[in-house]
């Protein structure tokens, strides 16, 4: 008899942990469609309701007043809704919605909007951006494109070069190989770890360690090293976003608001009241009810429904210190903007949070944050260091091309800075990366030369 009660807790106790994980990476929009079909066949959910003469509905409404001030004044939304003049772009065919929804789509057309292109090789970029698949892959053949689109292929293989070159890292890569690759070259990666994306990945998948360090003449140590450097890329460089088709819209899970001294507070939209409530009558009825069979499925229907609020407490909980955490470390963003963004890894939030890293890859999945700035999901604040030297902060990719962009726009037309000027200004900005370097990261936002940019 003890067994079997010792089992039966251990068996609901996995449920609830189950329960817990699958609510944690639910987005809001999922949750609520989870909330509405359990309220289906569970008499004592209720969902609840907000009237705008309730106190719950005055906040809302202030919520509301509070997300259209940040949409007004906030030029990544206002660019959400430019809508191009152009009646020949192929994208204009494309559905928008507006609003604050984030897509890989949006996203890229940012970036490519600030790169300073021509207006024909920014359309076909955007059009090759429209044309990638929900992870950021890149999969239909050029010529089958060019011949659809009367794009010349060398046209669009310029174009998909550029869009290669855009955030996340990764995007528009033909295969899992070539995106690990992409992603592996951005941080500058020559190790073997480069070797294994490109050659033998199979091997890799089924821990063929030994046969892969037999191949490329080092040790098994080094291959492990390297798997662990392979597993911190993101092999769907497009999945955190979402996807128009399925969510017409988004709902911010997290704000980020100054309080009274001046600190970056993160908060979620749920934090003030649970999303659904128990049914006081079937409540009721479960205590006074004398009928065996209606006080069995009552207990289970309220223990079911009192389970998935316990998980949704614990979702919220550890969304709000995890995007805390996020927030505190990349103060700078919040204030300066992207050019201040800052290396970031899942790995260093666990350990701060002391939690599983597998715990804040799904406390990120699918959410989204809304602050000055703009609505961003919230994986867009981690990434690899760009740079690192001695004492000075490390800067991410972002930060330094962005930073880069900063200083030629500020240049001296006709005394344009050099490589190694560039070098030694961003080395005293505190960004130490080498010439190679700023020159790579030149090239990717398609600025010329010093010599070609001089005006004469």
């Amino acid at each position: 008899m003890l067994m079997k009660l010792l089992q039966s807790q251990v068996q609901r106790l996995s449920l609830h942990q189950l329960q817990s994980i699958e609510m944690l990476q639910l987005s809001t929009q999922e949750l609520d469609a989870y909330i509405r079909e359990l309220s289906l066949s569970n008499p004592l959910v209720e969902p609840d309701e907000v009237t705008p003469s309730s106190p719950e509905g005055r906040q809302e409404d202030d919520l509301l007043r509070k997300l259209k001030w940040l949409e007004d004044n906030d030029y990544q939304n206002r660019f959400y809704q430019r809508v191009d003049d152009d009646e020949l772009d192929p994208l204009a065919l494309l559905p928008s919605d507006g609003g604050l929804e984030e897509t890989l789509f949006r996203f890229l057309s940012r970036q490519v909007h600030q790169l300073g292109l021509s207006e024909s090789m920014a359309q076909i970029v955007r059009y090759l951006a429209a044309c990638l698949d929900d992870n950021g892959y890149f999969r239909i053949p050029l010529e089958e494109l060019s011949q659809n689109s009367s794009i010349p292929v060398s046209k669009l293989e310029e174009g998909l070069t550029i869009l290669r070159r855009l955030e996340p890292a990764g995007v528009g890569a033909a295969d899992l190989s070539q995106c690990l690759e992409l992603q592996l070259r951005r941080i500058h990666e020559t190790g073997p770890a480069l070797s294994i994306v490109r050659c033998y990945l199979p091997l890799l998948a089924k821990r063929h360690y030994r046969d892969i360090a037999a191949r490329l003449g080092i040790t098994q140590e080094e291959v492990l090293q390297a798997e662990r450097l392979i597993r911190e890329l993101e092999p769907r460089p497009g999945a955190v976003f979402q996807q128009p088709e399925q969510i017409p819209y988004i709902l911010p899970d997290v704000f980020v608001e100054e309080d009274e001294t001046g600190r970056l507070i993160a908060r979620t939209r749920r934090r003030e009241r649970p999303p659904f409530r128990i049914n006081s009558y079937y409540r009721q009825l479960l205590s006074e009810s004398q009928d065996k069979e209606v006080k069995e499925y009552l207990t289970d229907k309220l223990r079911q429904a009192e389970g998935v609020l316990s998980a949704i407490g614990q979702r919220e909980s550890t969304l709000q210190r995890c995007a805390q955490v996020i927030v505190d470390r990349q103060a700078a963003f919040f204030r300066q903007g992207p050019q201040a963004l800052l290396p970031l890894r899942m790995s260093d939030v666990a350990e701060e949070l002391e939690l599983h890293e597998s715990t804040i890859s799904r406390t990120v999945r699918e959410k989204y944050l809304q602050c000055s700035k703009g609505v961003f999901p919230m994986s867009y604040f981690f990434s690899r260091a760009a740079t690192a030297g001695g004492d000075a902060p490390s800067f991410g990719g972002t930060a330094a091309r962005a930073l880069l962009r900063r200083l030629i726009d500020g240049e001296d037309k006709s005394k344009p800075l050099s490589d190694q000027k560039l070098c030694e200004l961003m080395a005293q900005e505190d960004c130490p990366i080498s010439r190679r370097t700023v020159a790579k990261y030149r090239e990717e936002l398609n600025i010329p030369s010093a010599f070609a940019r001089k005006v004469r």
